[in-house]
């Protein structure tokens, strides 16, 4: 869907504002990504605050780029998945077992209780979630760096 075919605004309360191409106004709509780890720039719906679809988006960057801005803004603001960049150490094998990684948000320490909270998600992914329930992305994991490799496949 083109960035002619809606307009897009925030209101006084911070809310996303729709307007389509008939002029029908949608007050509080959110972007939900359809698939948020394969393709997190494609294929996103703009729902109700009931969950009714308004709007389709195929690809985000054909979007005008303040349009583009709201929805980035908006989607930040409901999803939390640091991406693990690097992992620096581990207390040990055995578990549970503390990690220190390097996120895209920044150094962390997490508590992985056990194997079955790393989840392969795809051919090249994978989720991990820590004793507190936080997932932490792994986009690629043949891309990241050797010394963190030969630690997951440890663990995988």
């Amino acid at each position: 869907m083109s960035g002619a075919s809606f307009q897009l605004s925030k209101d006084s309360f911070g809310k996303l504002v729709l307007i389509n191409a008939a002029g029908e106004v949608f007050e509080g709509v959110n972007p939900v990504r359809a698939f948020p780890i394969q393709s997190p720039d494609n294929c996103i719906s703009l729902v109700t605050t009931d969950g009714r679809e308004v709007a389709w988006i195929d690809v985000l960057a054909d979007l005008p780029p303040a349009q583009q801005a709201l929805i980035r803004t908006e989607l930040e603001g409901r999803e939390f998945m640091p991406e693990i960049q690097r992992i620096v150490t581990l207390t040990s094998f055995a578990m549970p077992c503390t990690w220190t990684v390097e996120t895209d948000r920044g150094t962390t320490d997490f508590v992985l209780k056990g194997d079955e909270d790393i989840r392969r998600v795809g051919a090249k992914s994978l989720i991990i979630t820590d004793n507190h329930g936080i997932q932490f992305l792994i986009r690629d994991m043949f891309s990241i760096d050797k010394n963190s490799r030969r630690i997951l496949d440890r663990f995988l």
